[in-house]
């Protein structure tokens, strides 16, 4: 299924339509770059069907693009049929990779009727708009193509601790190891980030990719031993709602036929509502070895959480 974006659209102020600007800036965990209605929350980006519109049309309304207050007006894809949780990329011409949402929301209530529902008394975006979080961010233009993402296909975040890596002394070269070894697998990297080994920063981060961001799968690396600046684990931690301790337990018995020091590694494997967490080694070669260990059965595993998130959803408001 894909479709067309007709509009990019964009207010500074709540309650009121937006205006096509005709490109912006799709932020991940966030939403259209200026845009009042953006924030870490599941209804960052606002989409309406051109279809929908002259439905509003016809009772002899006046109506354009961003009257709805949607943030992007599309055409071709049926919009309100989409599941909870599909998944959607958006490509500019020539373009391999671009912005992913996630839908979250199918229409909502409307309070307290919109200008348009006092004129006519009806009003289309209730029950035929819908409302996605931005997965991976990017350019979004008019013109652009919006294709339903291949639903076996599951999002990662990369995320590096390292006080070198962080102050540009190191190359990543495990982050990279992970990027690669993920997207020769079939997933699909969404973000990379290089931390400090500071514990509250990285559990902020880890917090920001799985309530904000939404992606499937956080995989860190480095921070994991017995050093005192070592808290990747204590971060993940923090954030984490349940353990899911047979990961590190097979990557560790995975490592120990290359070394007996991978004992003394501290990483830990969880849980963040429907987000997977897993800190790794930060060694290149001890990252590829733990991850070919666990991949085969990762994806089996996202599958499940991500049918529990798809099977209701959200309560309207």
């Amino acid at each position: 299924m894909s479709g067309r974006i007709v509009a990019v659209c964009r207010s500074e102020q709540k309650g009121t339509p937006k205006t096509d600007i005709g490109r912006g800036d799709l932020v991940a965990g966030h939403g259209l770059r200026g845009d009042a209605h953006a924030g870490g929350w599941h209804r960052q980006i606002s989409l309406l069907a051109t279809s929908s519109i002259d439905k509003m049309r016809a009772k002899g309304l006046d109506l354009g693009c961003g009257d709805f207050a949607e943030n992007l007006t599309v055409e071709g894809i049926d919009l309100p049929r989409l599941p909870i949780g599909t998944r959607l990329r958006i490509l500019s011409p020539g373009q391999a990779r671009g912005p992913v949402l996630e839908v979250t929301q199918i229409g909502k209530e409307c309070h307290h009727g919109c200008a348009i529902f006092q004129q006519v008394g009806d009003c289309v975006m209730p029950r035929e708009g819908i409302f996605a979080r931005v997965v991976r961010g990017g350019p979004v233009s008019a013109g652009d193509t919006l294709t339903q993402f291949d639903p076996r296909v599951f999002t990662v975040s990369v995320v590096t601790a390292s006080d070198k890596g962080s102050r540009g002394e190191r190359e990543d070269v495990s982050g990279q190891v992970v990027a690669q070894v993920i997207e020769d697998f079939g997933g699909e990297v969404v973000s990379t980030q290089i931390l400090p080994d500071e514990r509250g920063q990285i559990s902020a981060h880890l917090r920001h990719l799985a309530d904000e961001v939404g992606v499937d799968l956080v995989l860190t690396t480095g921070g994991t031993g017995l050093g005192p600046r070592d808290v990747t684990p204590e971060a993940t931690l923090d954030v984490m709602d349940r353990n899911v301790p047979g990961i590190a337990e097979v990557m560790r018995m995975e490592s120990m036929k290359q070394t007996p020091r991978a004992m003394l590694s501290r990483a830990v494997s969880g849980l963040r509502a429907r987000t997977l967490i897993i800190n790794l080694p930060g060694s290149p070669r001890a990252v590829k070895e733990c991850l070919e260990a666990i991949l085969p059965a990762l994806g089996h595993g996202i599958d499940i959480l991500r049918a529990q998130a798809t099977e209701c959803a959200r309560p309207m408001d």
